[in-house]
């Protein structure tokens, strides 16, 4: 999945209140996307009901998860130091403690794992997590424990996540699982599965009750929210094989959307991550409509080049991408977009390269994700072209492309200078104990002085001053989302 987190950002350890009676401890930690932060905090909640609490002291751990990502080397290889990490205190503090793999390096590493480096006692992919009871009994009668099967329905729509680590303002809400795009650099479609939907009124029960518990901003979260179709549940390729009742009613991504935002007119919607193939000009429509739709899109392009697009599987061309990127600008003006790029994918020439800087200028992306690729196990990639791009040059145009994106997200920031912006206040401000820092519907940090304000405010703020990724400013007043 194109990330909303990505893989420079540090594992989390989680943390949730605990529920009376449990003695048991679980410490868990997550990396990669924001799915995976998303699924912790389902397997917090099932677990919570196993008789665990969580804690932020892993020598004390009952049992230890690492929630994992495949997506590039680099992840794989720090969860590979925290398992040595864990395996360490297991060995010389804490015999009796249980350590476990989810997510994405469950699935693809489950017999190294297990059977070949003896590292775990338990791998669970990620559409098994309801059969964590059953695993854990297995891991506690002294046997290995494995559940990696894929699912073709499972959404964790019955189930409240808790939520762990959380600021109280800002919240993920799952509404798909699985991806089936197929692209050929990406381990997601043979890890997380096929494309599924969860049905509408689980997702808008779970936005109320965040809603009552004071939660001000959702992102809706998914491999790739574009394709969310609810007709009755199932994979989305059956879709064709439903009866004419069925597509009458069913709901795509636009009317989701619309549908939470008109319900919560007072509560803020971003949504991650788009597939540009598959993001229908509805959306955007919905987008400009509603003011409490945050006026951003990460749309993933990963290369400019179209030759390269097609190597990679990517379902659009170069002008094509150009082509929505126009509407998106037309239709609401002023919208940020950020993208995830990849540097030295298997044939990519100087031409492909330049031409992926020229898009770049182009789009005047806001922020972006960037890359070298890394080869990932059992890819189309992987299996059928070779790694022929030396690291020298990957690097070197990675560089260039990072340092592109620097000079347009500074020109990008500054562009809020002297205006007045709405802002969410989320926590303090990293740099400075007398300051706020929030976002604004762009998805710009921006940061001010504290004065009466409080974290869930929305403020509206004259920015005066700005950084390449910070709008600096003074506070004026209460915006109309209080």
């Amino acid at each position: 999945m194109e990330k909303e987190i990505d893989e420079k950002r540090q594992g989390t350890s989680l943390v949730l209140q605990e529920k009376e009676g449990n003695t048991k401890k679980l410490f868990i930690e997550s990396y990669g996307c924001a799915m995976n932060f998303s699924d912790s905090e389902i397997v917090a909640s099932i677990l919570t009901e196993q008789g665990y609490n969580t804690t932020q002291n892993l020598e004390e751990a009952d049992l230890v998860l690492v929630n994992t990502c495949s997506i590039r080397d680099k992840a794989e290889m720090t969860v590979r130091k925290r398992l040595e990490k864990y395996n360490a205190v297991k060995r010389s503090i804490n015999p009796g403690m249980k350590v476990g793999v989810l997510g994405c390096m469950a699935e693809r590493l489950k017999s190294q794992f297990l059977e070949e480096e003896k590292i775990v006692d338990m791998v669970v992919g990620p559409d098994a997590y309801k059969d964590l009871p059953n695993l854990l009994k297995e891991v506690e009668e002294g046997r290995d424990a494995i559940n990696v099967i894929l699912s073709k329905d499972e959404t964790y729509g019955d189930i409240s996540p808790v939520r762990l680590n959380s600021n109280g303002i800002n919240a993920f809400v799952s509404i798909t699982r699985g991806c089936d795009n197929m692209c050929t650099f990406c381990v997601v479609p043979f890890t997380r599965g096929r494309e599924r939907s969860r049905e509408p009124q689980s997702i808008i029960e779970e936005i109320q009750d965040l809603w009552d518990r004071g939660f001000k901003e959702i992102c809706l979260l998914g491999q790739n929210v574009d394709s969310y179709l609810w007709y009755g549940g199932g994979l989305k390729k059956d879709y064709d094989k439903a009866t004419e009742m069925q597509k009458a009613t069913a709901v795509d991504f636009a009317q989701l959307l619309e549908m939470s935002a008109k319900q919560f007119p007072k509560m803020r919607f971003r949504f991650s991550t788009s597939n540009p193939q598959d993001m229908h000009e509805e959306v955007l429509h919905v987008i400009a409509k509603y003011d409490n739709v945050c006026n951003y899109i990460h749309l993933p392009v990963q290369s400019g080049s179209t030759r390269i697009l097609k190597e990679m599987n990517r379902q659009h061309t170069r002008e094509e991408y150009m082509e929505l990127i126009d509407k998106i600008k037309r239709i609401i003006p002023g919208c940020s977009i950020s993208q995830d790029m990849i540097t030295g994918f298997p044939t990519e020439t100087e031409e492909d390269h330049q031409d992926t800087l020229s898009l770049m200028e182009y789009v005047q992306y806001d922020f972006g994700y960037m890359f070298a690729y890394s080869e990932r196990p059992g890819t189309l990639a992987a299996r059928k072209m070779e790694d022929d791009v030396p690291e020298p040059v990957k690097m070197r145009r990675l560089q260039e492309v990072v340092d592109l994106q620097q000079d347009i997200s500074a020109k990008r920031t500054a562009r809020f200078l002297n205006q007045t912006v709405e802002v969410l206040i989320e926590k303090e401000s990293k740099k400075s104990d007398a300051h706020w820092s929030g976002r604004i519907s762009e998805n710009v940090v921006t940061v001010f002085p504290k004065e009466n304000y409080k974290p869930g405010d929305f403020v509206l703020v004259k920015v005066t001053d700005c950084t390449s990724a910070t709008l600096i400013g003074e506070a004026i007043g209460y915006s109309s989302m209080n």
